[in-house]
């Protein structure tokens, strides 16, 4: 099994842990979103869920209107915020390729393709496989 810090360097030297088991049930856009029980991508034969008010194509724009279907709009910056949750979508020159969820002790946690979920330093996922964070977005936490 090729190692984290191979396919992503900047997890080198930063502080990382896995922290759940490998699993193809659910991918990073549906873990940002607080959904682990199906796989989210606007793919266009529709085998995989994708928010029926969203656009169905891999723009900024589409999954934007996706998060927003679950309560994300857009915001400014990436600090921890109280009564809120943030996520942070990557992006290379072609489109949306992951996204991340922030923790309440503002550290943020990706679900990485069919591999594991780890918990990370934000910007230590940028690089050639998912490109860089260019949109942040947050909704408001949900009382318990």
């Amino acid at each position: 099994m090729v190692d984290l810090e191979t396919i992503f360097p900047g997890l080198a030297g930063s502080s990382h842990q896995v922290t759940s088991l490998a699993t193809d049930l659910y991918n990073c856009i549906a873990w940002a979103a607080g959904d682990v029980s199906r796989w989210w991508w606007p793919d266009l034969f529709r085998q995989r869920y994708w928010p029926a008010n969203a656009r169905r194509e891999e723009t900024l724009i589409a999954f934007q209107e996706a998060f927003g279907s679950v309560g994300f709009g857009v915001c400014v910056n990436e600090n921890l915020e109280t009564g809120f949750e943030k996520i942070a979508l990557f992006a290379d020159d072609h489109g949306p390729q992951h996204a991340a969820r922030q923790l309440p002790n503002g550290r943020w946690t990706s679900k990485l393709g069919e591999r594991e979920d780890i918990e990370h330093d934000l910007h230590a996922l940028e690089g050639v496989e998912y490109g860089k964070v260019v949109m942040l977005m947050s909704r408001p936490v949900s009382a318990p």
